[in-house]
């Protein structure tokens, strides 16, 4: 059929870009509404709602209900509308759906929801939790890695379901048949519909495949079936872009294994906190940067010849290699490299004197042979919506990688270099974090249901900055000028993890984040031209040392700022930050009220001002303060937990009641939600509200004994207890055979 067909049928008037249809095809039922007259088939009807039952009733006798009769997907958040298992050919295959998506099916095949359950770096690590607990708690993870699996009742022992769906992993059906978002707790918080690719008139779903014939007939039917508005919003990506690790699967406690969605939700991308330190002009969604629309000449679903991607281009660089899927590996390398990361090489310590030299390449330089010095970077996020690296980073590799060379290219330091066997040395400064086991043990393998503390974690959030220290001396005999290369280095996985899963040593891609180059002269002078950019480079600065807990410095950077800016509001808001946090309030007061001449009402500084004023006991100041930034913020979680903070301490319980369960609606785990709704249901009279919520913060407070773990194990492994250490300083460092100058 040619597109022009298509368009006499309006067919392209539904067809909006399928969030993650992607599909081939297959036979047609019969079982559909009727065709002539779209009116529901009650024969059909009844039919496929008999066999449902009896399909469920089916796998209902033979199936392992440990964690709940009433709850057959537990540990997974997910659960059908109602309640019962799903027949697995209920659902479209992604065959089907190609007949008319071929472009998007062409994209899907190659991404990760498409090899979110066969690909072996998934596949090994969930049977060292079937082998080592059983089928059924894979539930927690099929949820989202493999839905089909979960809902037709697959994982219990002894199954006898056809698992010929395992190929598609998340294929088109199972995201467009999702009729609601529970919540953005994650691990699988969706509510999965009957799989349909139609409606009846009046919006009953119809399970399975229907004819092409009737599609093309009834494209506003089709429409209604696999397009819901939520599909576009970041809530969607977050019943699986978020996760937990409940008591039920690691027999220990609630804890949260990653936040993807939180940490784009207070970050500038959404719009919808106003404490981030830079300030976006528009709203970026996982959609817009993960979905961008690309070419699809041969898709009925195009318009004007393009649709949203569903490669869903992030930073999986191992099922492509593993696949051979050379498109999808280039475009992954491609959106990793479109300059994600700031690097700036800040500043230069002369260890014996103290003497400080920034921003290099503005301030006067005098080194000299022998030497000793530290260098900082400045690492900025300023192109991701969420941390570097997010999710589940115990596996993935994000390092830098530092090097010092002299004229003649001996090279003095370098850290973050290869062993001969591909591990990354030890020391390296690495995005990562440790995984450690009840009894100290390293979880190097991804045992995340073993997991009871993190020795470390390392990331920079969104908008964030980090500041890495290179220590080393200039040798007597180096030729100026020094070079100094900066490079941040990714890889999925660990080459250890991916030794382990393809049973041999193989070489993964390596892809560069980003690299700077600046070169060291022995005598410059200072320079006297403009740049533009100085003042962000001490703003960057500011905001690393302020992560590292380094205020009064974070103050002296900022004060740079204002001076090079005296018109930049948030320089004195930063000022006030820093001020706060060292609790010197008057200070911080000072610095916000400039901020506010500045820019009146602005809610960044209204809600610092709230916070002193309240810890000043100035109660109606600091609501009154709190409320204005809602009113222009109103999902900003740090507000709402603050003003309900606020009127607790007033008693005004019913207030504090209604902000802390509009923080839930953002955020359900919310720790301080849990304690202090608790505590109001309690003098409210509400007793059974107030029990479940003693019981989610009992489950979710912090572990004391979890610290003891965690440094237990850095001081059995000092190679890298210094990562642990906020402003640690990284000493030299001599790749093996690599010597450095004659000192």
């Amino acid at each position: 059929m040619s597109s022009s067909a298509f368009n006499r049928n309006k067919w392209l008037c539904f067809l909006i870009v399928a969030l993650v249809a992607t599909l081939p095809a297959v036979a047609a039922s019969d079982t559909a509404a009727s065709k002539a007259s779209n009116r529901p088939n009650p024969v059909a009807t009844k039919s496929a709602n008999v066999a449902a039952a009896n399909y469920s009733e089916h796998i209902k006798k033979d199936y392992n209900t440990r964690f709940g009769a009433n709850s057959p997907f537990l540990p997974s958040e997910a659960t059908t509308e109602s309640g019962d298992f799903i027949q697995p050919g209920t659902f479209p295959t992604a065959e089907y759906c190609a007949h008319c998506h071929a472009d998007i099916h062409k994209q899907w095949r190659e991404s990760a929801h498409a090899n979110s359950f066969r690909e072996p770096f998934y596949i090994k690590n969930v049977n060292m939790l079937i082998n080592g607990k059983g089928i059924e708690y894979s539930r927690h993870c099929e949820g989202c890695h493999n839905p089909i699996a979960l809902f037709s009742g697959a994982l219990t022992k002894g199954s006898k379901v056809d698992r010929a769906f395992d190929n598609d992993g998340i294929s088109c059906s199972v995201c467009h048949s999702i009729v609601k978002v529970q919540n953005t707790s994650g691990t699988g918080s969706y509510i999965m519909g009957i799989p349909a690719v139609m409606v009846k008139a009046d919006g009953t779903r119809i399970p399975g495949e229907v004819s092409y014939d009737e599609i093309l007939a009834n494209p506003e039917l089709h429409s209604k079936a696999v397009m819901q508005d939520f599909y576009k919003t970041a809530e969607f990506c977050a019943v699986c872009h978020k996760a937990a690790l409940p008591r039920q699967i690691n027999d220990y406690k609630w804890l949260r294994a990653f936040s993807v969605y939180d940490e784009w939700q207070q970050s500038s991308w959404s719009r919808e906190n106003p404490l981030p330190f830079y300030r976006k002009d528009s709203v970026s969604t996982c959609q817009s940067c993960h979905m961008k629309p690309v070419a699809a000449p041969t898709d009925y679903g195009a318009i004007d010849g393009k649709v949203d991607s569903h490669r869903w281009i992030a930073a999986n660089t191992a099922i492509p290699k593993y696949y051979g899927f050379d498109q999808q590996l280039e475009q992954t390398a491609a959106f990793l490299q479109d300059e994600i990361l700031g690097i700036d090489v800040f500043s230069l310590i002369d260890n014996a004197s103290g003497r400080e030299i920034a921003p290099i390449g503005r301030a006067a330089l005098n080194l000299y042979p022998g030497e000793n010095v530290t260098l900082a970077v400045v690492i900025q996020n300023k192109k991701i919506g969420h941390s570097l690296v997010p999710e589940q980073r115990d596996f993935y590799e994000a390092w830098v990688e530092f090097e010092v060379k002299d004229a003649e290219g001996k090279s003095i330091t370098h850290s973050g270099y290869l062993q001969p066997n591909g591990d990354l040395e030890a020391s390296a400064h690495s995005y990562t974090n440790r995984l450690i086991s009840k009894d100290g043990r390293w979880l190097d393998k991804h045992e995340v249901w073993e997991a009871h503390s993190r020795a470390y974690d390392n990331t920079i959030p969104a908008g964030r900055s980090d500041l890495v220290r290179y220590q080393f001396s200039i040798p007597q005999n180096a030729k100026f000028p020094l070079s100094v290369t900066t490079k941040i280095n990714y890889r999925r996985f660990r080459q250890a993890f991916t030794n382990f899963v393809l049973d041999k040593p193989q070489p993964y891609p390596i892809v560069l984040l980003g690299m700077k180059t600046i070169q060291l002269p022995q005598n410059a002078p200072a320079s006297s031209d403009a740049d533009a950019n100085e003042w962000m480079r001490w703003n960057n600065y500011g905001i690393a040392l302020l992560g590292q807990l380094q205020y009064s410095q974070a103050v002296d950077a900022f004060e740079h700022v204002i001076k090079l800016r005296p018109d930049y509001a948030d320089g004195y808001t930063n000022i006030a930050l820093a001020d706060f946090l060292y609790e010197k309030y008057d200070a911080a007061m000072e610095a916000l009220n400039r901020a506010l001449e500045l820019i009146p009402g602005d809610a960044r500084a209204q809600y610092y001002r709230a916070s002193i004023l309240r810890i000043q006991g100035k109660m109606d100041e600091a609501e009154a303060l709190f409320l204005s930034v809602l009113r222009k913020y109103p999902r900003a979680r740090d507000a709402h937990r603050e003003l309900g903070f606020t009127y607790y301490q007033e008693h005004k319980y019913t207030q504090a009641r209604e902000q802390y369960e509009l923080l839930q609606g953002i955020d359900p785990d919310d720790l301080a939600a849990h304690y202090n709704l608790m505590l109001i249901y309690r003098r409210l009279g509400l007793k059974e509200k107030a029990a479940e919520q003693a019981g989610y913060f009992t489950d979710r407070k912090d572990d004391p004994t979890s610290n003891s773990l965690a440094l237990d194990f850095l001081r059995q492994h000092p190679e890298i207890s210094s990562e642990s250490v906020p402003w640690h300083v990284h000493p030299e460092e001599h790749e093996p055979g690599m010597l450095a100058g004659n000192k």
